[in-house]
Formats: structure tokens, sequence, C-alpha cells
């Protein structure tokens, strides 16, 4: 389905497949093109478990931010939002704590154009530049000596090596006050087969996603207290209220953690 696009659009590029875009494609929403269908469907040929891994990595993150705003923490900065679906981190941590600041990033001009359904503020930034994100004005409604639950959820395997992922996690990690905690997951090729990881590749140009091992998505947060238990697939991750039983950690490839800075 297509959304429906205006003149204020014009940034929105409609030929060629974004991560949010195809991310909600996976997730049976309507917020993507024909470019993200296609692409969505090659990497699923490849990988026939991709929606799976989708819907896990969302639930996960919905468990993760309800757990954040339990432990009474009221501000959160999600980086790498998505399009608005239900079940978002803003619907969780409202219906933990309604008086919850919440402040959204995301690099899609499509997010952008649907930002309005988001409960909370909003900016257009990149995460491969965390000193725009938080010298950002619009991050001034937060107070970041205070603690904050910074939310990582699946965008960390879109910034290559070469783009310093390590010294970006440190930036944010850095900034936030004792207290706070990070929620970040991540995708791993460790489970799939070489010829898949071929036919993956294909669909991956300039190598913009760059799936890891779990010790090394993990290693990015050491000197950090891992909520146990520690480094999961985001299926098992605090899952015992999921239907059972839970997914194979094969099928599901991707890697979650919380931790209390």
């Amino acid at each position: 389905m297509r959304p429906k696009l205006s003149t204020m659009d014009a940034k929105i590029d409609t030929t060629q497949a974004h991560p949010a875009r195809r991310y909600n494609y996976w997730l049976g929403g309507s917020h993507y093109f024909e470019a993200d269908r296609v692409s969505g469907d090659a990497i699923e040929a490849a990988m026939p478990t991709i929606r799976l891994m989708a819907v896990e990595n969302r639930r996960f993150l919905g468990r993760a931010a309800e757990f954040v705003a339990a432990q009474g923490v009221r501000q959160f900065l999600d980086i790498g939002t998505g399009l608005p679906a239900p079940g978002g981190v803003g619907d969780v941590v409202r219906a933990v704590a309604s008086s919850a600041t919440i402040v959204f990033v995301d690099n899609d001009p499509l997010v952008t154009a649907q930002a309005a359904a988001l409960p909370g503020s909003y900016f257009e930034a990149d995460i491969r530049s965390p000193r725009e994100i938080l010298d950002h004005p619009a991050l001034a409604v937060l107070d970041l000596a205070e603690p904050v639950g910074l939310m990582l959820a699946a965008v960390l395997h879109f910034v290559r090596d070469d783009e310093d992922p390590a010294g970006i996690v440190r930036t944010f990690l850095d900034a936030l006050a004792p207290g706070s905690y990070v929620v970040a997951s991540h995708a791993t090729w460790e489970y799939v087969s070489p010829a898949a990881i071929g036919q993956l590749q294909a669909q991956n140009p300039g190598g913009r996603f760059a799936p890891r091992d779990g010790d090394v998505f993990a290693a990015w947060f050491d000197g950090h207290s891992p909520v146990p238990p520690g480094l999961v697939s985001v299926a098992h991750w605090h899952a015992e209220g999921e239907p059972q039983p839970r997914p194979a950690v094969e099928d599901v490839g991707c890697n979650g953690l919380v931790a209390r800075v």
C-alpha cells in the first residue's frame, strides 16, 4: 500500500527501499512503497523467518520499554523510531507513566511526515551523527542530568564498521546520567547458511546493513550493568508472558539486551 504524499514530502524517495518502511511492511503495516515491498520480499526469500524477526524485535522493544519505565525512568530517547504503529515505545511507556517525556528520532522523511501520530516530541536526525542528536535544540525537553531510557532497537545494524558503531554507542552512553538504561537489539547472521548470506548480500548494496555476532554487539556496552539474563535472543528476553513455546534463536536471528548505565 502506498501512503498518501503531499507536495511537502518532496524529500521522500519512493524508488529506493528504506529500512523503516521495509520493517513496516514486514510487520503488516501500510506505510511502504513498491520498492520497499520488492526489497522486503527478496530478503524474505533468502531468510524466510524475517517477518518473525521483525515481530519478535517489536515485542522485545515493548517489554524492555515497560521494564525501564517500571524502574522509575520518566524520560526516553528513542533513536530509529520507525513508522507509528500500535505497541510502540510511546504507547508502552505512557501506559506505565502517562506523564513520561519521550523524544523520537529517525532519518526517514516518511517517518517525519507521520510524526504527528507519535506520542511525544520528534526531530529528524541520523544515529551516525550522535552529537547532532545530543546537541539538537529539541532534545532540551530531556534533562540529561536525570535518568533516561535510551532505545536503540534494530538501528545499530545500519551503521557500518567504518562509521564506528562502538564510538557512537559510547558517545550516547557517556551523555547519560547514572541510573539511565539502554535498550538495544541487533541482527545477526550467526545462524544463516553461507548460501543464504550470499543472497542477502545481493540485497545489501554498499553494505549498509551490517549484522554482527552477539559478542561483538555486547562488547559495545562493556562497563555497564546488563539486566539479567544479559544478551539473549529478542524472542527470549523476559518473555514469560508471551505465547509459548518461544521461537528458536536460529529462526529469529536478532540479539537484544538491556543495561543500566
